[in-house]
């Protein structure tokens, strides 16, 4: 590879994405590949910002200060771009939990196009693989809400909201043709069908 890999998994909450990340890091590796597992949310340097406004939007949700959020994460996923995934060794795999993707999902009025020009305006790292983790919002719902430290969301709280957030999320995955990971049977079966989409990608010339 000339230069890093880069692979983010997004999709709601519940949907095993960070159990699927482990499960995907530990079968690439065996391959003797070079994994390196990033954070985006611990890679922020804005984060604390950001969220102050997360905070005023779930208070006196708005357009305009959707809009600043969205603004905010993708500056933020610029500074990453720049600052993180640039100095990744040329043959690693970079795995991202989380990356503008996600947006989708979380975002309420801002429609996910306008969110995607956004993030190419600001330069930001487009991944060589999007995979959209996903599975019916029931089963998600509950997995989030039986985890010991809860829904753990700050602006979502109802399961309607997760329904919503869900279809907006597939339907993402589907206009853009991102691979989409249906996590409901077997981690393996989930583990076998990214590490194959991300195989092929490496043998893409």
């Amino acid at each position: 590879m000339s230069r890093s890999l880069f692979v983010s998994m997004d999709g709601p909450k519940g949907t095993g994405k960070t159990t699927l990340l482990e499960s995907v890091t530990q079968a690439l590796r065996a391959d003797g590949l070079k994994v390196i597992r990033i954070c985006e949310r611990k890679s922020d340097p804005y984060r604390g910002e950001t969220m102050a406004l997360v905070n005023q939007f779930v208070r006196n949700p708005s357009p305009e200060l959707e809009l600043a959020i969205c603004e905010r994460f993708a500056q933020s996923r610029a500074w990453i771009s720049r600052h993180v995934l640039a100095r990744q060794p040329p043959d690693s795999i970079i795995l991202i939990d989380r990356w503008y993707p996600s947006d989708a999902a979380f975002r309420r009025l801002i429609p996910f196009p306008g969110i995607l020009r956004l993030n190419t305006a600001c330069d930001v790292r487009i991944p060589d693989l999007h995979v959209g983790v996903v599975t019916a919002p029931a089963i998600s719902w509950a997995r989030a809400t039986a985890r010991t430290r809860g829904l753990s969301s700050t602006v979502m709280h109802r399961f309607e909201e997760h329904v919503a957030c869900t279809q907006a999320f597939e339907r993402a995955v589907a206009d853009n043709g991102w691979l989409m990971c249906r996590n409901e049977g077997t981690i393996e079966d989930a583990t076998l069908q990214v590490v194959s989409a991300i195989h092929r990608v490496l043998r893409r010339p």
